[in-house]
């Protein structure tokens, strides 16, 4: 692998570390969505840095970000755009609309309806959006980081399994310690310190380093082992239903990314292990009733699936 490639992603990394201050392993699981070409959910409490990452993020890459906040009375065109009729020309034109950028900032999903919430769908699973028959293909690189709270119900829709099968990691922020909490107020007395970050990679730079996941070698033990907790979740006594082969898919590409952002042209099993409850957790569904707010539950369920499975030596 080319090292002027492994020299970008570590001047990634340290930009957006410099303003999501204490949260190491949150910013390193979104450059494995980046680089793995996949998605973002970002779930937690208000106030807790959520778009601050996806800002930071974006603006660490030099192509076209917008952030698009999600309320009830937002439609379906508004964020894929629509067709207009031209007077002048006799012809309906396309005007696309902000999901045509390289990375989109989607605040608080859960509180559009379920037919804006289908919008994304496809954009997010096949990176092209139809209108009036006519597709229109979306940019490269592109990624969804989307944003919730899984605690507050009035007013929201909860996403689907569908759609929540489209993000490849559903991530909780947690509250900073007090000595980055402590930083976070010192850094902010002045400004916002995400605006003044400046782009540290282009985005060919970033589809080259997507193309570099991609052949990231992973041996027929660690593919064994892979589809071993893709299993274990099936058989599990905990879960109604288990795993997708999607999941499956989802896990080893970014098994494969997560060895890239650790300078590896191959994946070991702590890659998988230590990824499988993130990319997992949110696709499958347990037994019984769970309550929204018990997320912590169901990854405690498929961690233990995780544990239980032996690991290759």
């Amino acid at each position: 692998m080319p090292a002027e490639l492994l020299s970008l992603v570590s001047e990634l990394e340290a930009n957006i570390n410099q303003v999501v201050v204490g949260k190491p392993e949150v910013v390193r699981k979104c450059l494995v969505a980046l680089l793995a070409g996949e998605h973002i959910l970002l779930e937690d409490v208000p106030g807790v840095g959520k778009t601050l990452v996806g800002k930071a993020l974006a603006r660490s890459v030099s192509g076209h970000f917008c952030r698009l906040q999600f309320t009830p009375d937002l439609l379906p065109s508004d964020i894929v755009g629509s067709n207009i009729f031209n007077s002048k020309t006799n012809e309906f034109v396309f005007h696309s609309g902000p999901i045509f950028s390289n990375i989109v900032i989607a605040d608080e999903i859960n509180r559009s309806s379920p037919r804006t919430q289908s919008a994304l769908l496809e954009a997010m699973s096949d990176r092209q959006v139809s209108i009036d028959g006519d597709t229109h293909n979306l940019p490269r690189p592109f990624m969804v980081i989307a944003t919730q709270n899984p605690f507050e119900f009035e007013g929201t829709y909860p996403l689907p399994e569908s759609q929540l099968d489209r993000f490849l990691m559903r991530i909780s922020m947690g509250y900073p310690d007090r000595a980055a909490e402590r930083t976070i107020l010192e850094s902010h007395r002045i400004g916002e310190p995400v605006e003044e970050l400046s782009p540290v990679v282009t985005c060919d730079q970033i589809a080259q380093l997507q193309d570099s996941v991609r052949k990231i070698e992973v041996s027929e033990t660690i593919s064994e082992y892979l589809l071993d907790i893709i299993d274990g979740t099936r058989t599990s006594d905990d879960l109604e239903v288990g795993a997708s082969t999607r999941a499956g898919l989802s896990l080893f590409r970014a098994a494969q990314s997560h060895a890239l952002l650790d300078g590896r042209e191959y994946v070991v099993p702590d890659d998988v292990k230590h990824l499988a409850v993130s990319v997992l957790a949110h696709r499958v569904i347990p037994k019984g009733f769970l309550h929204a707010g018990q997320r912590e539950a169901v990854e405690s369920m498929v961690g233990r699936i995780v544990e239980e499975i032996s690991i290759p030596v």
